[in-house]
């Protein structure tokens, strides 16, 4: 396996580590003190932008793998940085305002996607020429 399918899950985990870090910086900012989820909204949008990367990471992460095995490396980095891309553009445009996340969504949801679209094509492939 290519180390760059490893060095895209790491970027991801520190991408996620990092939008973490914000919403703890941000609780103190705005005293919104755990475990309470509302407040300023600033705060909110913080705290969405960490929580929508946590859902979309379960689906990213065994998609990139899977994709690298079944299909390739190569292509699954290029689209595990497409997504990281796409997830910093999110984080970006929602900390500023809710309908500038719209582009960052997209992007890495249609990444996140074609991963798991081109595993289960190439795992039905491999599982046919066996």
């Amino acid at each position: 396996m290519s180390p760059l399918v490893s060095l895209i899950t790491a970027l991801a985990l520190l991408l996620y580590l990092g939008l973490t870090i914000n919403v703890s910086r941000y609780r103190v900012k705005y005293n919104v003190p755990a475990p309470q989820m509302t407040g300023n909204p600033n705060f909110e949008r913080v705290l969405r932008v960490q929580q929508n990367t946590l859902e979309q990471l379960v689906l990213f992460l065994p998609g990139v793998w899977l994709f690298s095995v079944y299909v390739s490396p190569s292509w699954g980095t290029g689209i595990g940085v497409v997504w990281l891309i796409g997830r910093i553009a999110y984080a970006w445009g929602y900390y500023q305002a809710p309908k500038k996340r719209v582009i960052g969504f997209g992007v890495s949801s249609i990444s996140s996607l074609v991963l798991l679209l081109g595993s289960l094509i190439g795992i039905l492939l491999s599982s046919f020429q066996s």
